[in-house]
């Protein structure tokens, strides 16, 4: 069971977090709390399994970026990790996981890129792939985008 304070602290985290330099403080002066409090009740929360992970969705066309690309690519299955990890180190990749292949898409790991035109999306692939010496991918450009919205388990406080 949760209590009181753990269900108003999941009701603060499930939107969007403050864009301040201390996020957490600014939710735990709503609720009340200290900023200590708060951290450790999440962390407790994390141990317990109730939380299982934190999210961010970046709003790349608010940050500037007007192009996005998901680029698929065919790795050898034993260095995916490795190749992975390179690719995840580049400042213009938001996220970078595997999927299982399919017999018609050959395709087991996958990066978004985010850049400021297609172009620069292209270049950032090739450098990605000089990198790792990955050559076989495909880029595939977002044509709009989809509003995003976070989970809500609780109601808002």
């Amino acid at each position: 069971m949760l209590t009181d304070i753990e269900k108003k602290i999941m009701a603060s985290i499930q939107g969007d977090m403050p864009v301040a330099e201390r996020p957490y403080l600014t939710i735990a002066k709503k609720l009340g709390i200290s900023e200590d409090a708060l951290l450790e009740t999440l962390q407790d929360l994390c141990n317990r399994g109730i939380i299982r992970r934190f999210g961010a969705t970046l709003r790349h066309q608010k940050s500037g970026f007007s192009a996005n690309a998901m680029v698929a690519w065919h790795v050898d299955a034993a260095r995916v990790d490795e190749v992975g990890e390179i690719m995840a180190s580049f400042k213009e990749v938001s996220h970078c996981y595997r999927r299982k292949p399919e017999r018609d898409w050959p395709y087991n790991l996958y990066t978004m890129i985010h850049a400021r035109d297609k172009e620069s999306c292209r270049d950032i692939a090739r450098k990605i792939s000089e990198k790792t010496s990955v050559n076989t991918f495909t880029l595939l450009f977002s044509r709009r985008e989809f509003k995003k919205t976070s989970m809500k388990y609780f109601p808002p406080a």
